[in-house]
């Protein structure tokens, strides 16, 4: 059978409150007194009953991250990975369990919109919002802390933000591709229900207007963050503008299936910058832009945790900036 709190304080021979207050970080406990209490915990392998301590605190010590992509997507795509790593590095020193759950039909946000609302978990971590998702609106009127990776279309949504400037990435993207001598400059796109998709479009077009080049609508193909889409829109540019000599794809993944099919075309020429910065690019050698999301899993759920203690201001929104990874694409 699994140890008892009083089992504990028998042990440490103190009184079950000592435990207690030890088990809750006191500063009310003496030292000498809290290591006796810790060494009987680690000695009798003692873990604490988390519903016994969920009626008590009301809290249940989990904090769930929401991701509005298909598990296909999810596992395949190193950003998801990289905020991951990011979250459960912030996470260990609070004592909270993680839930990580997709949700990408309307059936899905439903179900899962009751579980979160139904008093499993102290706050939300939302990731990947596509169109005008409910989700964040429904938690505020529910009175569940959330916290969203990237800004939602909805600008009315964002009282609880930590984003990278993408326009500013995508900006660093084409003016380092001009600096180059490269002139007819290509973009794929992300798709375009995403607020992050816009503003890598915008970060381009910034960059075509900032060094003087008018932008040329048969030099835009959309896509979907995937290769495969990357890849498509590659093919379809190549027949468009066999000219172009430059591309910027506004993932990792994307400029690497543009890659792909520029290689197989025999076009050495063409120079190729992605964003993300993955492990990915770093092994093709890819030019990509850098955005810490390692960094953007910790701030999400710092912030995340201020809110569920009732620390943090109304509205926040903290943009994380990016910086510009030259490798041998460009």
């Amino acid at each position: 059978m699994r140890p008892t709190i009083e089992q504990v304080a028998a042990h440490a021979g103190v009184g079950r409150s000592t435990v207690s207050r030890v088990l809750n970080d006191s500063s009310k406990v003496r030292p000498q007194t809290r290591l006796t209490v810790q060494k009987a915990i680690e000695e009798l392998r003692y873990t604490p009953n988390r519903a016994a301590r969920s009626l008590v605190t009301r809290r249940t010590d989990t904090v769930a991250l929401v991701i509005s992509e298909s598990p296909e997507r999810v596992f395949s795509d190193p950003f998801f990975a990289g905020v991951v790593r990011g979250i459960a590095a912030q996470l260990t020193s609070s004592g909270k369990q993680l839930l990580m759950t997709m949700a990408r039909s309307s059936s899905e946000r439903s179900a899962l919109e009751a579980y979160l609302g139904g008093g499993h978990v102290d706050g939300v971590l939302l990731l990947s919002l596509h169109h005008e998702d409910p989700l964040p609106s429904h938690l505020g009127e529910l009175g569940v802390p959330a916290v969203l990776g990237g800004r939602p279309l909805d600008p009315a949504l964002a009282a609880h933000v930590v984003d990278v400037d993408n326009q500013a990435g995508a900006y660093l993207a084409v003016r380092h591709l001009v600096e180059r001598g490269r002139r007819r400059i290509a973009t794929i796109t992300g798709p375009m229900d995403m607020l992050v998709s816009l503003h890598r479009l915008g970060g381009y077009r910034d960059g075509l207007t900032a060094s003087g080049i008018e932008e040329s609508s048969d030099l835009v193909a959309g896509g979907d963050f995937g290769e495969r889409s990357g890849a498509v829109a590659m093919r379809a540019l190549l027949a468009r503008r066999p000219d172009l000599d430059a591309v910027f794809a506004a993932s990792d993944l994307m400029a690497l299936g543009a890659l792909r099919v520029l290689r197989e075309a025999g076009r050495a020429d063409v120079a190729v910058v992605g964003f993300d910065d993955s492990p990915l690019a770093e092994q093709a050698g890819l030019t990509s832009v850098h955005q810490p999301v390692q960094d953007m899993g910790r701030e999400m759920v710092r912030l995340l945790l201020m809110l569920i203690g009732g620390g943090a201001p109304s509205r926040s929104v903290l943009i994380l900036t990016p910086h510009l990874a030259t490798r041998e694409t460009s």
